[in-house]
């Protein structure tokens, strides 16, 4: 069964992880391609506020990263996702504590987790299996790690581009 996460929502539910965090979405990618593997599951995962220029879509793996632009919220993203699913949303579990997200994915027959349950599932699944590297050079290619840091604006050097 394929999971459809609201990935803001995760984020403040997953111990280590903080919205705060430049490499936030980075960092829940990161964990829910672990939860992949050894699951054996597929996730979309769905992230507010992409930055003007980014890509949209990005694949890792068995993770689908969607970006939503101003204007949009990954929560309208997701209930549109359902709506599309129709029948097949049965096949489906949604992770998201957003009441209106929920009830869109009941109305449809998907399987719903709350942020807090499935993140306690997630950190479960990752601890039973081998340990998760925090060094994001192993488990991103120099091609991957290039996009997600041209992504979010940050050099070579790690500065966003911002002066202090």
């Amino acid at each position: 069964m394929p999971y459809i996460v609201d990935g803001h929502n995760l984020i403040p539910k997953v111990p280590g992880l903080n919205l705060q965090d430049m490499e936030d979405e980075l960092q829940l990618v990161e964990l829910l391609q672990e939860f992949c593997r050894v699951n054996r599951k597929k996730v979309e995962v769905y992230f507010d506020n992409a930055p003007p220029g980014g890509m949209e879509v990005r694949k890792f793996g068995s993770v689908t990263a969607r970006f939503i632009r101003q204007g949009g919220t990954a929560d309208q993203a997701i209930i549109n996702k359902m709506k599309r699913l129709s029948g097949e949303a049965r096949n489906w579990t949604v992770v998201s504590s957003d009441r209106e997200v929920q009830a869109a994915a009941r109305k449809v027959r998907a399987k719903v987790l709350t942020s807090e349950v499935f993140a306690r599932q997630l950190q479960s699944d990752l601890e039973g299996a081998e340990s998760v590297s925090n060094d994001l050079d192993e488990s991103l290619s120099p091609d991957e790690l290039q996009d997600w840091m041209k992504l979010f604006g940050v050099d070579e050097e790690g500065d966003n581009g911002e002066s202090s």
